[in-house]
């Protein structure tokens, strides 16, 4: 990444792009902080994968490390890191990586953004195409020892897929490398001296072999072996080898060979530096159509959710065997696993009926792994709530699908979201004829805003067919926060992306805030304005101003500092109006990332959208509305007429004019003869001598000047937007009864 992004501001929030120089094709954030406090992040791009440690402490200069080293005896440090060259047997001893880091961390006082601290490399000689991490909670490195995994304090664990098929299991260090380690001088021997596997930076490399083609997802979780997994084993010494050994992972990737392949490999992470070991895959599931993604279930380690865009949601079980009695594996899990669940979108909108459901852009494990949040290709989001995850069954088991009394679940199905709306921007315009309450369908049914730029992404993916459906692009991050001291869980913060020239990117900070505030809303508690940001689904706006043009292939989230990313309560203990989000958004581009803050110095979303709270002891009246009413009030005229002629007009008809409309208008819109106000625009008289050169263009003098005017802020603060919606509402409901009437009725639409 370049050292100084470029910076740009928008009404919402403040976007900082860094421009890499090459194409970008997946960016992922390590859920654990490295020793010294650094954010670590991984893209993979046309030669491999690059990590880059981001804040926490910098590295001290190269001179006062040097300095520092020859005063000190040669002990080892903590954050020694031993980097062993197995191709020189009789070389100079291996060079011992001793990283320095100053006291304090990087201050954010002054810049909002971290720094970089530090990057590396890691060259796979081809594209890196997708990343994957283990589904773990955000965590320091002292307490990243997630199902008992030691190694997960010192490693950083992650695969990868490239474009020449091969698949590879890769640890790292968490420790950034000095610069020292960088600048060695047998690192410029050889342009290949740095590649990844030859362990000069204490990497180890895993091959995973199996495939033909490139695969197009991948996912890793850690194992946990259970007493009926152990007893599969024929041989009882295996099983007792295995239980000894260290940490191992389970790789699934997914491919098109044939009509779609998914394999498992199991992956020990003992392998030494300088060696790339070959592990063959355990497990073959040949499909009868390709996926779109898959991921692992954070809590129970074996499930895999299995996205097949087209058709429904699957979850597969890799440790449960399809057909128990006929099983013959002799290792620690079967040859085949068990599909134990499918969960259905609904069906797409048609004048007809129709019988295709909506493409699945994507879906992640939400209410950990009790839950899923899907995404449509029409804007439409929905939960499937699979255990008794919602909020309203919290502390039944009724709602469980996986309990002890349904352990032989095969097959199951589930079609209904627990709760249900559209990302802002793609909500369709109401149609009380398509939509039902509430009560009935499971779904929030809130009436969404629009604004002519909404209302035309609305009309665009509500008319588009299942065949224009299934090129939508798009994806969901669930991040997992660390939890507070004295709970075992924490909050899981929720992003949601569509792709293209103007994308729409909508973030959830609380998912179990969010779903019960729909819940009540659907029950009818609470009003559309209730609650605060963290119950909301908050839309991210003005993004094409960072990614200058690229189209967003992505989005990544970086959990913040607790104590930036709360709020304190307010007074008498009151809690606080609203938190602020508690991640930092990344939006991926083609060749550039954009980390997006929200603004300084711009209101909250609440207030904002609500135009504004009133200062204390301000209790002076709104103003009159300006919304449309579906009725024209008694001190107005019902019509207003408009002349947007640009010619001249004589001044006896000018003056017939004026008396015949309600406000005075000149012989043009933009003519010479137009009557100013208190607040006149700049004269568009051409000089004279030249009154018949550029007639049609004197309007852009108008222009550019009302361009530069400031926002009324006032008018802002002033503006009741709830009342708005409701006369909007009103005009829905005036539209729906001419339609059942079936008369011909005149409804004015006068000017606010």
């Amino acid at each position: 990444m370049q050292p100084t992004p470029r910076t740009r501001r928008t009404p919402q929030n403040t976007q900082y792009t860094y421009a890499l120089g090459r194409r970008i094709h997946h960016v992922k954030t390590y859920p654990v902080q490295s020793p010294q406090g650094a954010t670590i992040l991984l893209y993979g791009h046309e030669n491999g994968v690059t990590v880059t440690w981001r804040g926490g402490r910098r590295l001290k200069p190269q001179t006062q490390a040097q300095n520092k080293t020859k005063d000190k005896s040669n002990g080892s440090t903590s954050d020694a890191i031993m980097i062993i060259d197995s191709d020189e047997e009789d070389a100079s001893p291996a060079f011992v990586d001793k990283p320095e880091f100053e006291d304090s961390s990087t201050s954010t006082a002054t810049s909002p953004l971290p720094e970089i601290i530090q990057t590396l490399d890691l060259a796979l000689g081809t594209a890196a195409l997708k990343i994957a991490i283990l589904p773990m909670p955000n965590s320091t490195s002292a307490e990243a020892a997630w199902h008992g995994a030691d190694i997960l304090k010192r490693k950083i664990v992650f695969a990868v897929t490239c474009a020449t098929n091969e698949v590879y299991l890769v640890t790292l260090p968490l420790t950034p490398p000095s610069n020292e380690s960088k600048a060695r001088p047998e690192l410029r021997q050889s342009l290949l001296a740095a590649n990844a596997g030859r362990g000069v930076w204490g990497e180890t490399l895993t091959l995973l072999g199996g495939q033909s083609r490139p695969c197009e997802g991948i996912a890793i979780t850690l194992v946990k072996p259970t007493a009926a997994t152990r007893s599969r084993s024929v041989d009882p010494t295996t099983t007792q080898q295995l239980t000894r050994q260290s940490t191992r992972v389970i790789v699934a990737a997914h491919s098109r060979e044939a009509s779609g392949t998914l394999r498992f490999w199991n992956v020990p992470l003992d392998a030494k530096p300088g060696a790339v070991n070959r592990v063959e895959a355990f497990q073959t599931e040949y499909l009868p159509s390709p996926l779109s993604s898959i991921s692992f279930n954070p809590t129970k380690l074996t499930q895999l959710l299995a996205v097949i865009s087209t058709q429904a949601v699957r979850i597969y079980d890799y440790s449960t065997p399809a057909l128990p009695m006929e099983d013959a594996s002799e290792g620690p899990f079967p040859t085949q696993g068990s599909w134990l669940l499918s969960l259905y979108p609904p069906f797409t909108r048609g004048a007809s009926m129709s019988t295709t459901r909506k493409p699945i852009v994507a879906a992640q494990w939400v209410s950990h792994g009790r839950a899923v949040l899907t995404l449509l290709a029409d804007g439409q989001w929905g939960i499937w709530d699979i255990e008794g995850a919602s909020p309203t069954a919290a502390g039944t088991s009724s709602g469980s699908l996986f309990s002890k009394a349904s352990a032989g679940l095969r097959g199951s199905a589930i079609t209904n979201f627990s709760v249900a709306g559209h990302l802002e921007g793609t909500s369709p315009l109401k149609n009380p004829g398509n939509q039902k309450s509430p009560a009935a369908t499971g779904a929030s049914g809130e009436f969404v805003p629009m604004t002519p730029h909404t209302r035309r992404d609305a009309l665009a993916l509500a008319n588009a067919g299942p065949e224009k459906l299934v090129s939508v692009r798009g994806g969901i991050t669930v991040t997992r926060l660390s939890p507070p001291k004295g709970t075992v869980t924490g909050d899981e913060t929720a992003i949601l992306w569509l792709g293209g020239s103007d994308p729409l990117v909508s973030v959830i900070p609380n998912v179990a805030k969010f779903w019960d505030s729909q819940l009540r809303k659907a029950a009818g508690g609470g009003n559309l304005w209730s609650g605060t940001q963290l119950t909301r689904m908050v839309r991210l706006t003005d993004l094409a101003a960072g990614l200058l043009g690229e189209r967003c292939t992505g989005a990544a989230a970086i959990p913040k500092p607790a104590t930036t990313a709360n709020t304190s309560t307010g007074e008498n203990g009151t809690p606080p109006v609203e938190a602020s989000f508690p991640v930092e958004i990344l939006i991926q581009g083609e060749s550039r990332v954009v980390f997006v803050h929200e603004s300084e110095e711009a209101t909250s979303f609440t207030s904002r959208l609500l135009g504004g709270r009133k200062k204390a002891g301000d209790h002076t009246d709104l103003e009159s509305t300006k919304a449309i009413l579906a009725y024209p009030r008694p001190e107005k005229p019902n019509s207003v007429a408009f002349n947007l002629s640009i010619a001249h007009r004589p001044a006896a008809e000018n003056a017939a004019l004026l008396r015949s409309t309600r406000r005075p208008i000149g012989g043009g819109l933009f003519s010479q003869d137009q009557p100013r106000g208190d607040n006149p625009l700049p004269s568009t008289e051409a000089p004279v001598g030249s009154r018949s050169q550029g007639v049609g263009l004197r309007f852009i003098n108008d222009l550019n000047f009302a361009a530069d005017q400031p926002d009324d802020e006032q008018e802002a603060i002033n503006r009741n937007i709830e009342e708005e919606m409701m006369d909007i509402m009103e005009i829905d409901r005036e539209l729906e009864q001419m339609e059942r009437e079936r008369s011909t009725k005149r409804v004015f639409f006068e000017e606010g």
